[in-house]
């Protein structure tokens, strides 16, 4: 079981993962021509985030498209900005909270309630997830695809000094 502290710092560690593997993709998408596929993914992926956030901040629900139609050149700055978002939110939190209950509606009107832990590890899994896809895609046009499994970026948090 994790103390609070250790909660609290594996997914704000998480967050940053997941911030540096959303830019590797952005960068490489910048660069491979045929990535459309490639890029409505990511952007999914950045406006599910930020519908999470909402959801767990208690915030209205956003009218913005599940599935936003945001150029290439913009992810970067998105990614950057829900990056700085979850991570300002993730210090407020107190030990409590991790096991707090977040009441909300899916798109379809859907009422739900789910652990602030279980959205926290959702919203990163569904990163990597679609992470996945958008790769795959990017592969098919030609891309060679950066290493970016978390385990490679635990080893480069601990070898740097």
């Amino acid at each position: 079981m994790f103390t609070f502290t250790a909660m609290k710092s594996y997914f704000i560690r998480l967050f940053n993962y997941d911030q540096f593997a959303n830019r590797q993709i952005a960068d490489l998408i910048l660069k491979t021509p045929q990535n459309q596929q490639a890029i409505n993914l990511i952007a999914h992926t950045l406006a599910a985030q930020q519908r999470w956030l909402t959801r767990c901040k208690y915030e209205p629900a956003p009218t913005d498209p599940l599935w936003p139609n945001w150029p290439a050149e913009s992810l970067t700055a998105i990614i950057d900005g829900n990056h700085e978002a979850w991570i300002s939110y993730l210090q407020t939190l107190q030990p409590e909270d991790f096991k707090k209950p977040v009441t909300y509606q899916n798109m379809q009107g859907i009422t739900y309630t789910d652990t602030l832990q279980d959205i926290l590890a959702h919203t990163i899994n569904h990163g990597t997830h679609h992470r996945a896809q958008a790769g795959q895609h990017l592969k098919q046009a030609g891309a060679v695809l950066p290493v970016s499994d978390y385990i490679f970026y635990a080893r480069e948090l601990t070898s740097t000094p």
